[in-house]
């Protein structure tokens, strides 16, 4: 699945990574907005302490906290570019925020936007910076999944894996389309209203 979702990112994004590309410092942005994140993961899961954040009162109040960042966020003036003004501080400070999408209940798509937009990207292009940065961790989810797929050795989930991949491909492809045409036309409000609604069902299941 991780594998459709990725080639869907690559092939939407094809123009855009192929100009990236030939300027090897936005590789290097890539990376720098990855790196805070593995360290923190790593360190989470391997103490257990991410277990202890698995609860529904975590998500509940995530859901809500960063649901009303995300509407401020997006009040934000829109200052710069992408393509000039993705500095590797800018790419440092989206991957710190990334770091919060460890804790359950909060988005990582969500949570980088939001990020772009303090920074004074506008929704479009926090958007493309977001996807941008899934494309590391998707790779390395890709290859694990590929590795585990090897071991078994099964063709009849090799089969199944190719028909899972199309799909997940598929949606995604369309997914990006759809919600990055959306965002151009429309604010944030959307997802702020769903983020509340959500939170608030949860709380309550919680509290009540």
């Amino acid at each position: 699945l991780h594998l459709g979702s990725l080639i869907a990112i690559i092939f939407y994004f094809r123009k855009d990574l192929l100009n990236f590309i030939q300027n090897k410092n936005f590789l290097i942005k890539i990376l720098l907005g990855t790196i805070p994140i593995i360290p923190v993961g790593y360190i989470l899961y391997k103490t257990g302490l991410i277990n202890h954040l698995r609860s529904l009162e975590v998500i509940g109040w995530t859901s809500l906290i960063f649901g009303i960042f995300l509407y401020f966020s997006d009040k934000v003036e829109i200052t710069k570019k992408i393509d000039s003004e993705f500095t590797n501080r800018s790419a440092i400070i989206i991957g710190l925020f990334q770091v919060l999408a460890l804790i359950p209940g909060v988005s990582r798509s969500g949570i980088t936007i939001t990020s772009g937009r303090l920074l004074g990207f506008s929704r479009f292009e926090s958007a493309k910076i977001s996807f941008f940065l899934s494309i590391p961790t998707l790779a390395a989810a890709s290859l694990l999944g590929i590795y585990n797929i090897y071991k078994e050795g099964s063709t009849e989930l090799n089969f199944l894996a190719i028909i899972a991949v199309i799909f997940s491909f598929v949606f995604s492809y369309f997914t990006i389309a759809l919600f990055l045409n959306f965002i151009k036309k429309f604010s944030l409000n959307v997802f702020v209203i769903y983020r509340i609604i959500l939170s608030l069902f949860i709380l309550a299941v919680v509290y009540l």
